[in-house]
C-alpha cells in the first residue's frame, strides 16, 4: 500500500513539474499578436440567422437576414457553420423584377443574395419546433448534417432574429409564436449541454427586448431593435419594388460591419450603439448583465468574425520534402540549370503582427 502511494504523489510530482514547464513562454511574440489571442477562450464559431416572416410585404425581413449572413460570411464564418433560415424566397418572388437578387437599399449597391448563399432552412421549413430543435441539438433523425448547429463549450454562437412581435413573442410564418420562456428555456439547454461559450443574441422586431427578459443562462450578452412598448422602423421604400427594403437598426448594424475588416480593433461595445434613438426612432435594448466581459474590450469578430487555431513553436522545425520530381515537371531542368530547388508557399500565419 505504502509502495503504491508513494508511486502516486511520485506520478504527481513529475506531471506537476512537465504542466509548470509548459505553462513557463520563454518566446516573446509581438504584444498586438498577444492581446488577441487572450481575449476570448473560445475556438470556433457558429451564426444561426433567422428569417421568420413570409409574403412579399416582408421583403425587408429577408433582406435583414441576408445583410447578416454577407457580413460574418465576409469576416470568416464558413457555411458550414453557419445555419441560415428564410422562411419565404424573395429572389425567386413573382413580383422579383431582378430575379435571383435581393438588395437592402434602393440604389442597389449590394446585391446580398449574390451566388453564393447557402440556406439551410426554407419557407414552411422554418418553424419554431426546427428551431428549438437546431439550438437544443435534438434534430429529428435523418436531418443533414448542414442543417445542424454542431457546437461545443468552444463555440461562440450568434442568434440573429427578424420578423413581426410584439411582448413576449415572435411570430414564426404568421402562424405560430415562440415566447420568450421557449427562448430563453432553449438557451439555458444549450448552455446545460455545453453547446455554447459564448452566446450574442441579437433580434429586430416590434418590442425586440421583451424577447430576452427571460433569459438567465450565463455567457449571455443581448441587443434588441426596440424596448417594450417600440415599434422596430423599417428605413426606406424602393419605389421600383413598391415595398421597405431593410429595417433601420439591421441598416445601420450592416453599415458598421462593412467597415470591419477580420483584424479590426473595433468592439462589441462600439456596435452596441450603432443606431441611436435619432437615427432608429425606436430605441436600442441591451442586456450584458449576464455576460461576464466588458463589451467595450471584445473584438467585434469574437462574433461576427472567425478564429483560425495556430500552435506557435520557437523549435526548430525539420521538414522533410519529396522527391523534387514530384514537384517538378521536368526533373532535368534541375540539372541542366543547377539552380536550388525552391518551393515557394503562400503564408498561413498573420505576419503583420511582427512589423
Amino acid at each position: 500500500m505504502n509502495l503504491k502511494l508513494v508511486s502516486i504523489v511520485y506520478i504527481f510530482c513529475i506531471c506537476g513539474i512537465s504542466c509548470t514547464a509548459s505553462n513557463e513562454d520563454t518566446s516573446v511574440l509581438p504584444e498586438g499578436f498577444v492581446d488577441a489571442t487572450q481575449r476570448s477562450t473560445h475556438t470556433n464559431n457558429w451564426a444561426v440567422l433567422v428569417d421568420a416572416s413570409r409574403f412579399w410585404f416582408n421583403y425587408r425581413h429577408v433582406a435583414n437576414v441576408l445583410s447578416i449572413y454577407r457580413s460574418v460570411k465576409r469576416l470568416g464564418i464558413p457555411d458550414s457553420q453557419i445555419i441560415l433560415m428564410i422562411a419565404d424566397d424573395m429572389a425567386c418572388n413573382a413580383r422579383n423584377p431582378r430575379p435571383g437578387q435581393v438588395y437592402n437599399n434602393a440604389n442597389q449597391h449590394i446585391n446580398v443574395y449574390g451566388d453564393d448563399v447557402e440556406v439551410d432552412y426554407r419557407g414552411y421549413e422554418v418553424t419554431v419546433e426546427n428551431f428549438v430543435r437546431l439550438l437544443t441539438g435534438r434534430t429529428q433523425n435523418g436531418t443533414a448534417r448542414s442543417k445542424k448547429l454542431l457546437s461545443d463549450a468552444g463555440s461562440n454562437v450568434l442568434i440573429y432574429l427578424t420578423g413581426h412581435g410584439g411582448d413576449g413573442f415572435l411570430k414564426f410564418q404568421d402562424s405560430e409564436e415562440i415566447t420568450s420562456q421557449e427562448l430563453a428555456d432553449g438557451i439555458q439547454q444549450m448552455w446545460e449541454k455545453k453547446r455554447y461559450n459564448e452566446l450574442f443574441f441579437m433580434v429586430d422586431t416590434c418590442q425586440a427586448a421583451s424577447l430576452y427578459e427571460k433569459f438567465s443562462s450565463p455567457n449571455v450578452l443581448a441587443v434588441a431593435s426596440s424596448l417594450v412598448g417600440q415599434d422596430s422602423l423599417s428605413h426606406h421604400v424602393d419605389p421600383s419594388i413598391g415595398v421597405y427594403m431593410i429595417d433601420r437598426y439591421t441598416y445601420y448594424a450592416l453599415e458598421f460591419l462593412e467597415k470591419v475588416q477580420p483584424f479590426s480593433t473595433r468592439t462589441i461595445g462600439d456596435f452596441l450603439q450603432v443606431c441611436p434613438k435619432r437615427v432608429c426612432i425606436s430605441t436600442v435594448g441591451v442586456r450584458k448583465d449576464l455576460y461576464r466581459r466588458d463589451p467595450h474590450k471584445v473584438p467585434i469578430t469574437d462574433f461576427f468574425g472567425a478564429i483560425r487555431p495556430t500552435r506557435v513553436s520557437t523549435d526548430r522545425i525539420n521538414v522533410t520534402l519529396a522527391n523534387e520530381s514530384d514537384f517538378i515537371a521536368d526533373p532535368d531542368e534541375i540539372s541542366a540549370n543547377k539552380r536550388p530547388f525552391k518551393i515557394i508557399m503562400e503564408p498561413q500565419f498573420p505576419s503583420e503582427f511582427f512589423k
